[in-house]
């Protein structure tokens, strides 16, 4: 097998430097998800151009033997500051933690591409990055092949569930549920997210003080279906103790 050089065009969903100065990058691709290294990139150009959320163009160059693609060139085609706001931050990170998981190495992934571009986009422009976020971790999710049941009780099997599961993220009937049913609105969302489209969904916000349970269904759902992210423990409310949710 020969040496090879490549070009592509990604956003970076994950960046770690090592003792030795080096930035290992991974990079969500209309072609597939990329981990590469860039060698000695902290005391380069490259430091600047390989930060969280950037979308670069980059040169990487590979050999048989290497485990990791190194990165030769890197040009910034797009950034978006205002994702490094505290109120945006969390939710951007989460994206990325959610695409970082869901999508693997050599996958094509155009769509996914798209859409998580579309997701930073939302955090970085809209007024209440808190229900972009909502809305496309479960589009994420859907497109992964990741769909919660809702037309059946994920216990029974009894038609139109509309409590939330506390233990997987489903939806339970009222005689197989421990929690109060969903408002009228989160039962809604719930139901349909994945259907609709994102413009849809955006246009039709979930009272703030329905999402706490949305975000711990999402939670739930994630963990039990995909695994950790970590994101989670600064953005999913926990239930005071004592309280019926």
């Amino acid at each position: 097998m020969r040496s090879r050089t490549a070009n592509r065009s990604g956003i970076v969903i994950r960046r770690r430097v090592t003792p030795a100065g080096d930035i290992i990058v991974t990079l969500l691709t209309p072609q597939g998800k990329l981990k590469a290294i860039a060698r000695g990139g902290v005391r380069g150009p490259l430091a600047s151009r390989l930060n969280l959320f950037h979308h670069v163009g980059i040169q990487v160059y590979q050999t048989p033997q290497s485990d990791l693609a190194s990165v030769q060139q890197a040009v910034l085609e797009g950034a978006l500051p205002k994702l490094a706001e505290p109120e945006r931050y969390a939710f951007a990170h989460l994206m990325a933690e959610l695409a970082d998981a869901l999508f693997q190495e050599g996958e094509f992934t155009e769509q996914a591409f798209e859409l998580f571009a579309g997701a930073l986009r939302g955090i970085s422009h809209q007024p209440d990055p808190e229900w972009v976020a909502l809305v496309m971790g479960f589009k994420l999710l859907g497109l992964a092949g990741f769909v919660a049941q809702t037309a059946r009780c994920a216990r029974c099997g009894a038609d139109q569930p509309s409590h939330p599961d506390p233990l997987a993220g489903q939806m339970l009937c009222g005689n197989c549920a421990s929690l109060s049913p969903y408002p009228p609105e989160a039962l809604d969302f719930v139901r349909y997210v994945v259907r609709r489209s994102v413009r849809a969904s955006i246009e039709a916000p979930v009272p703030t003080e329905q999402r706490a349970a949305l975000w711990r269904a999402l939670e739930r759902f994630v963990t039990v279906q995909v695994g950790s992210v970590h994101s989670w423990r600064q953005l999913v409310p926990q239930p005071q103790e004592g309280v019926r949710v």
